[in-house]
């Protein structure tokens, strides 16, 4: 036997099996019109052809070639689980994760997972994969029992894409016939020269990174939480359960500002302050300022003035991973992240992007856009899987959407739990006084763009996708006039109706 396989293919012999031994793919789709029925693939556009050249003994590291996912989180336990939905896991699927545990829900972090240990936290393996949406428990004994190879932390480093070969941390050398990138984001830190790694300064993005805020947090006094958004919000609501003077510091002029109307944004300051939170709002840093010990002890602003501090959360947003596959896949230059089509094709064939890394068309409202959203992360892997491996044709539609848990531990005045779905466009309305609840429509040429509800019922939630899909017509006089939240979403209800 020669020491290597050339394999061709031509339009002729598609409808024969497209596979070979130990799994390895030998299809690459330019169009998304596809049909797999008993591991045949039949095309009904063009068909991009490739050599492909296979070790006859066996050099690579992983058993699973023929689909190998890269990342380990909420994306990748959603695709994982679609794939043993269609029956193409088993033999079939290797999973490589900078982490050390399976895939997991990541918003429990900020959330239930910083609690103190009266409060009940959340660990694992109460949130692995896909407990988020009432799916089953995938802890690492599933995917064992589903014939998935898992590869713990071992990040990839490079690609070949010709080759169709990536390599790790530790020097394997991996085979895959498609691959999903679902690598997610990493933090944005601060620069060294400014203090970003002193001791006492935390970011939070995994597992680790909590145990080692957690860790902190029973030792400190006064925390300062940098950054407004979605992160500093619900830690700064974790902190307050560990009774900690914490200060937030953002340099917008309100909480929240890519969401937030200033008048809703206050309603939520008020509440934090009624917890014992401070804020500086409007603050640029300096740096931060360390002890003989090294450890961080005060954040110093540009206009001089310094807050005090024994630890220090960092929340300023983060950044698409795409490294290793930057050159070997097109970037979107305006949102970052790996462009794809709306099945989550990147400009490579065989190569798919899902998740906060990839840069897709968002079809309701005909742009290219980049969601950081565990929403997405699973809708996303789950459309890219079933076209991979489907029929399925149809292009992702998504109506983005937004959450927000926070002081839900046991002993608070009042856990908050708001939902926004659509877009945050043209002119903001919003009924309600927060205490019980409150609601923001905004509406553009007449038409709902949007909607925000805080503290609703389940069946008020389960309008508000409807509401942000349909973009009624709404007299916005009458909404206006509307003497509550409920009256409010009954005339927004309504209109859906003429």
């Amino acid at each position: 036997m020669q020491s290597a396989v050339i394999v061709r293919r031509s339009m002729a012999s598609i409808s024969s099996s497209m596979s070979i031994k130990h799994g390895i793919s030998l299809w690459c789709p330019q169009s998304p019109s596809l049909d797999r029925r008993h591991s045949s693939v039949i095309y009904s556009r063009s068909f991009h052809r490739r050599n492909f050249v296979v070790s006859a003994s066996s050099s690579f590291a992983n058993e699973n070639r023929e689909f190998v996912i890269v990342g380990g989180g909420n994306a990748a336990g959603y695709a994982a689980r679609t794939f043993v939905e269609q029956g193409m896991a088993d033999g079939k699927l290797c999973i490589v994760s900078k982490e050390a545990y399976a895939p997991y829900e990541r918003p429990a972090l900020t959330k239930g997972y910083l609690f103190p240990l009266d409060k009940k936290p959340a660990r694992l393996p109460g949130f692995h994969t896909c407990v988020g949406s009432g799916g089953e428990r995938q802890t690492p004994d599933w995917y064992k029992e589903k014939g998935i190879e898992m590869i713990y932390e071992d990040p990839v480093t490079a690609i070949d894409a010709e080759k169709q070969t990536l390599t790790t941390n530790s020097g394997k050398l991996l085979k895959y016939g498609s691959l999903i990138i679902a690598t997610g984001c990493t933090a944005s830190r601060f620069p060294e020269k400014i203090g970003g790694n002193l001791r006492g300064v935390h970011y939070i993005r995994d597992v680790a990174d909590a145990d080692s805020l957690i860790s902190s947090l029973g030792k400190a006094q006064k925390v300062v939480v940098v950054g407004g958004g979605y992160i500093g919000m619900e830690v700064a609501a974790a902190t307050v359960a560990w009774k900690l003077d914490t200060t937030v510091i953002f340099p917008e002029s309100h909480l929240l500002p890519r969401l937030f109307t200033p008048s809703l944004a206050q309603k939520y300051e008020e509440l934090y302050q009624e917890n014992g939170v401070k804020f500086v709002k409007g603050a640029s840093i300096k740096n931060l300022e360390a002890g003989p010990d090294g450890n961080v002890t005060a954040v110093k602003l540009e206009n001089g003035s310094t807050i005090e501090a024994d630890l220090v959360i960092i929340g300023i947003g983060a950044k698409p991973a795409v490294s290793p596959f930057d050159k070997a896949v097109g970037l979107n230059a305006t949102v970052g992240g790996i462009q794809v089509d709306g099945l989550f094709r990147s400009n490579v064939p065989g190569i798919f992007a899902v998740g906060d890394v990839a840069a897709f068309p968002l079809k309701m409202y005909n742009r290219i856009s980049r969601v950081e959203h565990v929403d997405h992360a699973r809708g996303s892997a789950q459309h890219c899987v079933k076209a991979l491996l489907t029929a399925n044709t149809h292009n992702y539609d998504y109506l983005p959407y937004f959450y927000s848990r926070v002081f839900e531990y046991e002993g608070s005045s009042r856990k908050v739990w708001w939902q926004f779905f659509g877009d945050n466009v043209g002119e903001a309305i919003q009924i309600g006084n927060f205490d019980p609840k409150i609601v923001t429509f905004w509406l553009d040429s007449g038409k709902l763009k949007g909607v925000l509800l805080e503290s609703g019922s389940p069946e008020e939630f389960k309008l508000l996708p409807k509401l942000a899909r349909s973009q009624p017509s709404i007299d916005k006089v009458k909404l206006q006039s509307a003497a509550s939240v409920e009256e409010a979403l009954e005339i927004a209800t309504a209109s859906l109706q003429s």
